[in-house]
């Protein structure tokens, strides 16, 4: 798989075995490991003022899309993006 890029569309499967559509919303690399920030491509795709849902998703060896498997690893993620977003949004003044 080639790098990743912010706005890209892929297909992954959930738990029940259902396929849906993500969008990437953030592309980061924690300590030599890469991760993105996706959330479901209709959710997204409808202009409302609801949050969407975000999570994240790790790539791994081969490029591919993997789950996060540890509590604190998800929490590193997670305060990465919020720090990256926040930075963005200083950014947009």
């Amino acid at each position: 798989m080639s790098k990743i890029e912010v706005q890209e569309i892929f297909t992954i499967t959930d738990e029940n075995g259902e396929e849906q559509e993500v969008e990437v919303l953030g592309v980061m690399t924690i300590e030599g490991t890469d991760y993105v920030a996706v959330g479901f491509a209709d959710e997204i795709r409808q202009e409302s003022d609801e949050d969407i849902d975000i999570f994240f998703m790790k790539v791994d060896d081969e490029g591919d899309l993997a789950a996060i498997e540890s509590d604190e690893e998800f929490d590193k993620v997670s305060e990465a993006f919020d720090a990256m977003m926040d930075e963005e949004e200083g950014m947009e003044v």
